[in-house]
């Protein structure tokens, strides 16, 4: 079985001077650009989550990767977009829904910067360029510590918030802080996600639990070498 890596991303944007902590989340438009680039000249197809699904299962087979970004950052639109179609390759976002704090207030505190979040129009043009929206929660929780009311809220509100937004089904789920437990990945199932991706670093094997499927995280420390490493051998895969 070959192995498929999902890469993680966060932020496609220049370091802010003002940052204190986190500065592994940024990769630099330059450098998103470059990796995408290496990923087409390596004979890697980039594409969404629902895209690789049929490799996933095992029922297609090529050299694919997944390109992974999560919270939904207006700098995925702004700076990994135009890269992503410059190599035809198709990715997903993993958007936070509740529209009441359109920044990343979870972790605004401890960077020291505020980012902000796509608004219903810009997660739309996401969504008309061919790239897909996943699900993050509503207020990036830690679904864990939830009630059981509360995590379906989370989990299920998310989805119908998004697809209202979008106008499209999400399908895709992704655990804040990759933190899951059974409870919460029956939830996840239960609320008709087709797959969920964690911070477990590895690359997925087709027929893997779809609903907790490791992934690569990719930070600007990476120079490419270090990124055609974690693709192509096993890594990232002894980190499980």
């Amino acid at each position: 079985m070959k192995p498929i890596p999902i890469l993680m991303y966060h932020h496609v944007a220049p370091v802010p001077p003002e940052l204190r902590a986190l500065r592994g989340l940024y990769v630099t438009p330059r450098a998103f650009a470059r990796q995408m680039r290496l990923l087409r000249w390596l004979g890697f197809r980039g594409m969404s989550m629902s895209q690789a699904m049929p490799y996933l299962r095992g029922e297609a087979h090529g050299r694919v990767a997944v390109i992974t970004l999560d919270d939904g950052y207006v700098d995925n639109l702004e700076h990994a977009l135009p890269a992503l179609l410059a190599q035809g390759f198709g990715a997903t976002c993993y958007a936070v829904s509740a529209l009441d704090n359109r920044y990343n207030h979870w972790d605004a505190e401890r960077a020291g910067v505020r980012e902000p979040l796509m608004s219903t129009g810009q997660m739309r043009a996401w969504h008309e360029a061919g790239m897909e929206i996943g699900a993050h929660t509503r207020s990036h929780a830690h679904l864990t510590q939830c009630s059981d009311a509360d995590l379906r809220d989370q989990v299920e509100g998310c989805r119908n918030d998004l697809e209202d937004r979008v106008g499209a089904a999400v399908t895709q789920f992704c655990y804040p802080y990759g933190e899951h437990d059974q409870r919460v990945v029956n939830a996840v199932g239960e609320a008709g996600y087709v797959a969920a991706t964690t911070t477990r670093r590895g690359r997925a094997l087709p027929g893997s639990d779809p609903l907790r499927l490791p992934r690569i995280p990719i930070s600007n420390r990476h120079l490419l070498p270090q990124v055609a490493a974690r693709l192509l051998s096993r890594y990232e895969d002894r980190h499980e």
